[in-house]
């Protein structure tokens, strides 16, 4: 019998991680080996190894983002698979942890058959995205020019949460002139006028998370 595939739970909700490691622990080819109520301890935890697949939430209380903590993982050699688990399916997050080195992004609302299923494809090595989060991958390489790149979805993302452009400049190291030129731009694409419109058009259309 082959080894079982050992897990890492990331996500700040102990209730989470306990209805998750409930699920997980009645696959007999699984291991829950470790737990981690930040992304900085998930970071930490991987680098210690061990784990062959990480269950990654993408937004904790504070401190680092989920995107952001696999990227760092998954840039070691030999590092684990990271497996996003997350209530959010907007092309912002979505787009964030594939680029980050993601190897699937599953809804926390997925049966846990699919559950299973997405983890044991991950830890083969092979892409293992919900069909809903394919289908709006599929849709952005349908229509390129009408999409909204990464950074103009991290810079709407931004002021949906309600920073200025001068914050906005200085959270994302840009000048505010650049930051200017991206919302320009997606104003062009998305048919609007203000900032305003414009929030409320991306997060109709699920492209960010609604505000608030």
């Amino acid at each position: 019998m082959s080894d079982p595939i050992r897990l890492l739970l990331a996500d700040d909700h102990p209730i989470v991680r306990a209805g998750l490691r409930a699920v997980l622990d009645t696959e007999p080819d699984f291991t829950v080996a470790g737990e981690a109520a930040t992304a900085e301890r998930a970071v930490e935890l991987t680098a210690e190894g061990g784990f062959d697949v990480v269950l990654m939430d993408l937004q904790f209380g504070t401190g680092l983002h989920g995107s952001a903590a696999t990227a760092a993982i998954t840039a070691r050699p030999g590092a684990p698979r990271v497996l996003v688990l997350t209530t959010y399916d907007t092309d912002a997050d979505i787009l964030a942890a594939v680029e980050a080195g993601a190897s699937g992004y599953l809804l926390k609302d997925a049966p846990p058959e699919e559950l299973a299923a997405a983890v044991r494809t991950a830890a083969a090595g092979q892409s293992a995205l919900a069909p809903a989060v394919a289908h709006r991958l599929m849709d952005r390489m349908r229509t390129p020019a009408e999409a909204l790149t990464r950074r103009e979805l991290e810079v709407l993302q931004l002021v949906g949460d309600g920073l200025s452009n001068q914050q906005i400049s200085k959270r994302l190291f840009l000048s505010q002139a650049t930051v200017k030129s991206h919302l320009v731009h997606i104003y062009a694409k998305l048919g609007v006028e203000s900032r305003t419109a414009a929030v409320a058009a991306a997060s109709a259309r699920r492209l960010i998370r609604q505000p608030g």
